[in-house]
Parts: structure tokens; sequence; C-alpha cells
């Protein structure tokens, strides 16, 4: 015969399962949808991974994407800003802030389409990059270790030297 206390231990670690059931199912199935914003991006460039609701990457453009969920601090590893070191980074709002796009990688990359540029971070060591229009035009350019807001409309990202947007 069982002894009282193992019963009830029994009953309340059962308990416990029951309750945290839900929440497991919740979390591995990620709640939220994901953003309207990285859906286009996973859409509209090809090898993109859905990290969760708010971020994507793409290993082979060394390209992330991150939309914020909520109130946004500065992260423990940012050199820039938001903008970790060793990246270059576009976010859609002045000041850095709103949707981000960040490379790690140098060249000329155009911006998803969607998505206006307006701020810019250098959280490199060396080296500028620059936001640009289409016609080749420097809208914006931000020097290592630095960040600027950016006016006009930038599609083309040139990053080690330029950033065209």
């Amino acid at each position: 015969m069982r002894s009282p206390r193992s019963v009830l231990s029994a009953l309340i670690v059962a308990g416990l399962l029951v309750v945290a059931t839900p929440t497991a199912a919740s979390a591995a199935t990620g709640g939220d949808e994901v953003d309207p914003q990285i859906a286009q991006m996973l859409d509209e460039i090809p090898g993109g991974v859905l990290i969760d609701a708010h971020r994507a990457v793409w290993p082979a453009l060394d390209m992330e994407v991150t939309v914020p969920s909520g109130p946004v601090g500065l992260f423990a590893r940012a050199a820039v800003g938001n903008c970790a070191s060793g990246r270059i980074c576009a976010f859609s709002a002045g000041s850095l802030s709103g949707t981000s796009v960040t490379w790690g990688t140098c060249g000329t990359l155009t911006v998803p389409s969607g998505f206006v540029p307006r701020s810019l971070a250098n959280a490199r060591s060396s080296g500028y990059a620059q936001a640009r229009n289409s016609a080749g035009g420097v809208l914006a350019t931000a020097n290592a270790g630095g960040w600027v807001n950016v006016g006009g409309t930038a599609n083309v990202a040139a990053l080690g030297a330029p950033l065209v947007a």
C-alpha cells in the first residue's frame, strides 16, 4: 500500500504536467503569427530561414531581418545602437529604430522591396556604409562605429564600402 505522501506527490506532479502541457504546445507552435514584413521578405528573397515570428535569416547572404515585437532596448552585444558588432544595419525608422535588415558581408546589395531605410548603422571597426538611391546617388554615409539618419528613398546597399538603399 502506498503512503498518503507518495499519492499526494504523484497527484501534484500529474497536475503540474496537465497545467504545463498547453504552454509547451503553444510555445512549440509559435503562438505568434509571422509578421507580414518577414513573410513578404521570405517570399521575395530565396534562401530565407524563419527563426521566429519576428526574425528571419538568409545564411548565403549573411543577412538577417528583425521586426521588433515589443519595447526595444539595447542588445548586450550591440556595438552601435541595436546593431551588433561586425554588422551593417539598416532600420525602417530614424534613430536606429523599427524593423532592421542587417548584413555581415561586403558588396552592393539590394534592399528588399517594401523596406525603406530611414537610418543606417556601421558596427564595424573600419570602412563605411552608404545608403544610395537607384541612380547611385549617396543619401547617407555611416563611418565605422557610427550611424546616420537617411533621407530620400534608398534601394541599394553597399557594404564594406557604401550601403546603397
